[in-house]
């Protein structure tokens, strides 16, 4: 029995990652998580500079899950390769970088400086951050924004590229096909969902930043279709993810098309969850006498 797995040309010893902004670097969640049994570490998106994020409260919990608005505060690129990169040395995984910006030129910055970086397996492009009012929210909803950036990224890039896509749009198969044509060697989604929370007690939203991201089991119904569709109308891998915290639920995105799979919120409640859902797909192999795990993909009828 094998679970490995392979997206443009990197193979990965099994199809479980996690969702950036959700795991730091690996760091935070090395005395829970023995790295090295998952596929990959996606990291939290890092820009050209540090950013200090957006303005406080911007966490609240929501029925089935949370509503975040941290605006993607991260330390910048050269203390994540001096401090993230370097730590990461020591495992046998796969590392995606998940890349943010507030312009073109931005992303380009990051993509060339993570160019001769050994470390770094794969580059994921965040153009779909609904909690950044610039930038990111214009790429990620319009075709013709995603087609340039794709393009310009592809011309720097040395690792393979993943876009990852928003949910709030009004055809996700046009987003998944605008990103493949543009030369995407992958896609990822879903990114959280736009929603907003009010206090009625103190007539305030409940974040600073009035809206933010949904996240946790309730976007997985919305997921697991956004992923069936966009595997209907492209060739290039997909990256499924969106409320999966079993694994029957990452199971589900596999047969809806996901080659690879990851791990968000979950992580937040249960420290242990990509390891719970390793071990429960290879589990669900054995009970159900599959041999390779791109059995799976896309074998829903």
């Amino acid at each position: 029995m094998t679970t490995e797995i392979e997206i443009a040309g990197v193979k990965w010893k099994n199809p479980v990652t996690v969702g950036s902004g959700t795991f730091g670097s690996g760091m935070e969640y090395g005395e829970f998580v023995d790295l090295s049994r998952l596929g990959a570490v996606t990291t939290k998106g890092v820009a050209n500079i540090p950013w200090p994020g957006n303005p406080t409260p911007r966490v609240t919990e929501v029925y089935g899950g949370m509503l975040n608005a941290i605006g993607l505060q991260n330390p910048g690129i050269d203390v994540f390769c001096e401090r993230d990169l370097k730590f990461l040395e020591d495992y046998d995984t796969r590392v995606i970088v998940n890349v943010c910006g507030k312009s073109i030129q931005d992303y380009v910055d990051v993509v060339e400086r993570l160019a001769d970086e050994k470390r770094v397996d794969m580059l994921e492009i965040n153009v779909s951050c609904p909690n950044v009012k610039e930038g990111a929210i214009a790429f990620g909803q319009k075709t013709e924004a995603l087609t340039e950036i794709t393009k310009e990224i592809k011309k720097h890039a040395k690792q393979p590229v993943i876009m990852k896509l928003s949910p709030n749009v009004t055809d996700i198969a046009e987003m998944a096909r605008a990103a493949e044509a543009a030369g995407a060697d992958a896609i990822s989604l879903i990114n959280t969902i736009t929603g907003m929370k009010i206090d009625i007690n103190k007539r305030t939203f409940a974040l600073a930043n009035k809206t933010g991201g949904m996240s946790g089991p309730a976007i997985k119904p919305v997921a697991v279709r956004m992923v069936y569709q966009a595997a209907q109308a492209v060739k290039i891998p997909i990256i499924g993810m969106g409320g999966i915290s079993t694994a029957e639920d990452a199971l589900e995105f596999i047969l809806a098309g996901a080659t690879a799979v990851s791990v968000g919120a979950a992580n937040f409640i249960n420290p242990y969850a990509t390891i719970e859902v390793i071990e429960g797909i290879e589990d669900y192999m054995r009970r159900n006498n599959v041999e390779d795990t791109k059995e799976l993909i896309g074998a829903v009828k």
